[in-house]
């Protein structure tokens, strides 16, 4: 395994900050509307009241977190997805529009019901998440393939797979590069869609559902599937990643932490943006821990998501 690696180059980054590099991500799966509660300590089991001391609604979902770190790190971004059209799909696409994203093909379906999470967030920032997934059709000949032409680069999450499966397709025919979201998720969804990826970050939890361990040897395992990068994100110790038959390893950014929401998509936007920029992956890698280190310094999904200006300064002065 290689020893901790640096930041890297980042002129790419300072490029896309002053818009002289045009980045241009799209980000296909769930948007959800999370309904948060913020507590002292989390329930301990069992029937049990507690008090929240704060409460609020944000949007959120996976994709749908990472195409706003891509509009707040400043690259152009468009949100593919699907919601009911109700009061929650209506609030979504608001919020979105609001963060300077693409919602033309954010769908809300007359007989759909949109996605909506409960998360409590204790005192530590941990969270625990409850989420309704929704309901809408999954048939994905409705969205606009060509154009992904126009794209940098793709980042799906595994909710919707007819969706990313037409757009990593579309993609790689392209030679356009591909993100995993790999969130919990059943085997045959992996199975289906590693094979059209080219970097697939998983979380924890999924490594070890779909790989049956979250050691580093699991990522070289996974290789098989043909994917460029295989990577885990481990929280406060880093991400670690195959490529090229070598293990890899980036530590995580020391901060005070309020609350991890939201911290891996911000994490997949971020990286998204990176490979787009055309960032080496352990840039690419760099960058995405700064991004969401910066996030779980406030409280919410998506407050804390930082410029790219403040996270290149983030990045240099940080140890």
């Amino acid at each position: 395994m290689s020893a901790l690696v640096d930041i890297g180059d980042l002129s790419a980054l300072a490029d896309v900050a002053s818009k002289t590099r045009p980045v241009h991500v799209i980000c296909l799966g769930l948007s959800a509307l999370d309904q948060v509660w913020r507590v002292d300590r989390p329930f301990a089991g069992g029937s049990e009241k507690i008090k929240a001391v704060e409460y609020g609604t944000l949007g959120g979902g996976m994709a749908a977190n990472a195409s706003v770190a891509v509009a707040r790190l400043g690259a152009s971004v468009a949100f593919w997805g699907r919601a009911g059209n109700d009061a929650a799909g209506h609030e979504m696409k608001s919020a979105f529009t609001a963060e300077g994203v693409d919602v033309e093909n954010f769908r809300l379906f007359a007989d759909g019901r949109s996605s909506v999470s409960g998360v409590i967030v204790d005192s530590s920032g941990e969270r625990q998440i409850v989420n309704f997934r929704g309901l809408y059709p999954e048939a994905a000949d409705w969205l606009p393939i060509e154009a992904v032409s126009r794209a940098s680069s793709v980042l799906a999450d595994p909710r919707w797979v007819e969706g990313a499966a037409t757009l990593f397709r579309e993609a790689r025919a392209r030679g356009i590069p591909t993100v995993l979201d790999g969130d919990m998720a059943e085997p045959d969804v992996f199975e289906r869609l590693l094979p059209l990826t080219d970097h697939a970050i998983f979380s924890e939890p999924a490594l070890a559902a779909f790989a049956g361990s979250t050691d580093d040897k699991s990522l070289a395992a996974l290789a098989c599937f043909g994917c460029r990068v295989i990577a885990v994100t481990r929280g406060e110790t880093g991400v670690s990643w195959y490529e090229n038959g070598q293990l890899h390893r980036q530590a995580a950014y020391a901060v005070d932490v309020v609350d991890t929401t939201g911290a891996g998509d911000v994490f997949h936007g971020a990286y998204a943006l990176g490979i787009g920029a055309g960032l080496d992956v352990r840039a690419a890698m760099a960058f995405s821990a700064a991004s969401a280190a910066m996030k779980c310094r406030h409280a919410g999904g998506r407050n804390g998501i930082p410029d790219i200006n403040e996270c290149l300064v983030f990045m240099r002065t940080k140890p």
